[in-house]
């Protein structure tokens, strides 16, 4: 018996870059390193594990949607340990949000041939934490979503939800759809022989075309959600300096009550 995974990845701007806005308010992603999200990195950790604890045949391959350097974001995963990667890239894409990237990813998955889907828990851009609902949505699959822990047996894919308050045990059959939350254990640290062995793999490129998507149902002029405006986060000012004279702690206190701190 086979299992195929695919990983959804995203190639991101680096969070500890000065990251602002372009002139049409899409995310700025030439003047910032980009990299793999690292939330995504827990899925891919996963999906490595489900791989090597499995005594079927497991092909995962890693799939990314974005411009050139999104390749950068696959061969990381490459060099944990993927098995192949998928690269879709058109310049119609951009400004796609996130109905119109599940809508690339279901076609992309489709075409690819999957029986397990594993995600991020959110992009650490977009943050919005719905492409993979999204995703099993247009495929009709079930979806087992903010895993911390996930494991494949036989046809069905099993997990553990860790709320605030309660602990859930999830279960689906495959295909399927799952999410990773950053709980759900270390990501590997690629090491040099893996990422030797990644320039060897294959990656597929895929345009609009090769997944018959017409370039009206994406990109920035057809997306459901846009920024309307923006503006830069004003320079931090100059604290206050309260000089203990006998006073400090008094003073200290009805800084703190004028904030509203107290």
């Amino acid at each position: 018996m086979s299992l195929r995974i695919v990983v959804t990845v995203k190639y991101v701007p680096d969070a500890t870059g000065d990251r602002h806005f372009a002139d049409d308010l899409t995310v700025d992603r030439d003047d910032v390193d980009g990299l793999l999200s690292e939330l995504d990195e827990y899925a891919v950790e996963q999906a490595l594990q489900i791989s090597e604890n499995s005594d079927d045949d497991v092909e995962v391959t890693v799939l990314t949607v974005g411009p050139e350097d999104a390749k950068d974001a696959l061969r990381k995963a490459l060099s944990m340990g993927a098995d192949k990667a998928i690269h879709v890239e058109d310049d119609d894409l951009h400004g796609t949000d996130a109905i119109g990237t599940s809508l690339v990813l279901a076609k992309a998955v489709e075409k690819a041939g999957y029986d397990l889907i594993v995600s991020g828990m959110a992009s650490t851009d977009g943050t919005m934490g719905v492409v993979p609902a999204l995703l099993a949505e247009r495929l009709g699959v079930p979806q087992v979503t903010l895993l911390s822990e996930v494991s494949v047996e036989g046809g069905t894919v099993k997990g553990r939800r860790d709320g605030d308050s309660a602990t859930e045990q999830l279960e689906a059959s495959l295909p399927a759809v799952v999410s990773v939350t950053d709980q759900s254990g270390e990501a590997r640290y690629p090491s040099f022989k893996g990422i030797m062995a990644a320039k060897k793999k294959p990656v597929e490129s895929w345009d609009l075309s090769d997944l018959e998507i017409d370039e009206d149902e994406v990109g920035l002029e057809n997306a459901y959600t846009v920024v309307e405006s923006a503006a830069e986060r004003p320079a931090r000012s100059a604290g206050t300096i309260v000089k203990d004279e006998g006073e400090g702690g008094k003073q200290l206190a009805e800084f703190l009550a004028g904030q509203k701190f107290i």
